[in-house]
C-alpha cells in the first residue's frame, strides 16, 4: 500500500558525527532495507514521471543557481560496485546543462597524485561559482579500500577522518553546499546485477575481473561504510542513506533531496541593469 505522505528525508540521514547527539550507538546500515521504497506513490510508471518531472524541475532550478553564483554544490555519489551511480547520473541529472553541471569519475590514483596527499586531487575538482559537480566514487574511497586492505592502521584511518570532516566544513564554510549519498544495495541485488552485465554482451565493458574479487568482501566493506559515515556524518555535511535496491526509487529519492536542496538556498537572478532595460534592438 502506497503512503499518502512520504517520510522526511531526514529519516534517512546521519549527522551527529563529533557533536555528541549519537549517544555512543553505532551507526548500522541495517537500519534500512535496501529494497525498501519509502517515497513510491506505489506505481511505478507514476514513479518515473515523477522522476522525469524532478529532473526537468533540478534542469530549470540549475539555470537560476547557475546565474545566481552565489553557491556552488558538491554532490558525492558512493556506494557499492553496481549501486547506481552512473545510473544516478543519467536519471537524476540527465536533463541539465553541460555548462554548469560536471560529473567526476574518480579512479585509482596516478603516480602523480600519489604523489600529493589524498585530498590533492579531489580538491582541483570540486565546484567553483554556480556550478553543480558530482563525483561519481569520491574521497570516501581512501577510507574505504585502504581500510579494507589493512593498507593504513586504525590510527591513520582516524586521521583521514578527521581530515575529510575539516575539508568538507572548509568547502562549506567557502560557499559549497555538499550533498552525500549512499546508494545501498543488497548482495543478493549486487549478485542480479553483476550476473546481467556477464549475460550481455553489450554490457561486458562494464565487469572487471576484480569486480568478483571485491565482492568476496562484501562484508568488511559494508562495515568500513558504516565506520566512515559515522565518523564523517556531521551537520554540516550529513550523510543520506538512499535505499537502492529499486533503480527508480533510488532516482525518485535523490532527485527529491536535489530539488529541496536547490530550493531552500532562495536562489534569485542577479538585478537587472537599469541601462539595458532602456535599450532597443533595431
Amino acid at each position: 500500500m502506497a503512503r499518502s505522505t512520504p517520510p522526511a528525508l531526514s529519516a534517512f540521514q546521519y549527522r551527529d558525527a563529533g557533536n555528541g547527539k549519537s549517544g555512543g550507538k553505532r551507526f548500522a546500515l541495517d537500519r534500512f532495507d535496501p529494497a525498501a521504497k519509502p517515497f513510491s506513490s506505489g506505481s511505478k510508471p507514476r514513479d518515473k514521471a515523477q522522476v522525469a518531472a524532478l529532473a526537468t524541475r533540478i534542469d530549470a532550478l540549475q539555470d537560476l543557481f547557475y546565474a545566481d553564483r552565489r553557491f556552488k554544490l558538491l554532490v558525492v555519489l558512493q556506494g557499492t560496485d553496481t549501486a547506481g551511480k552512473d545510473g544516478t547520473i543519467r536519471g537524476v541529472f540527465g536533463q541539465t546543462s553541460a555548462l554548469g553541471v560536471h560529473a567526476v569519475g574518480w579512479k585509482v590514483p596516478t603516480g602523480e597524485e600519489r604523489a600529493h596527499d589524498y585530498l590533492w586531487r579531489i580538491h582541483q575538482k570540486v565546484p567553483g561559482e554556480g556550478e553543480i559537480v558530482i563525483f561519481n566514487r569520491s574521497h570516501y574511497e581512501d577510507v574505504l579500500v585502504p581500510v579494507v586492505n589493512g593498507w593504513i592502521t586504525p590510527d591513520e584511518t582516524r586521521r583521514r577522518y578527521e581530515q575529510i570532516n575539516n575539508f568538507e566544513r572548509l568547502l562549506v564554510e567557502t560557499g559549497t553546499v555538499v550533498c552525500k549519498f549512499m546508494l545501498h544495495i543488497s548482495k543478493d541485488e549486487q549478485r542480479q546485477r553483476l550476473q546481467e552485465r556477464l549475460d550481455d554482451p553489450n554490457k561486458h565493458w562494464k565487469f572487471a575481473a576484480g569486480d568478483l574479487e571485491v565482492r568476496k568482501q562484501w562484508d568488511a566493506y559494508q562495515q568500513a561504510y558504516e565506520r566512515a559515515i559515522a565518523a564523517t556524518g556531521t551537520p554540516w555535511a550529513p550523510w543520506t542513506i538512499v535505499p537502492s535496491d529499486s533503480k527508480t526509487h533510488r532516482n525518485l529519492m535523490i532527485g527529491r533531496a536535489v530539488v529541496k536542496t536547490l530550493e531552500g538556498l532562495k536562489l534569485r537572478y542577479p538585478p537587472g541593469s537599469a541601462e539595458l532595460a532602456q535599450l532597443r534592438v533595431e
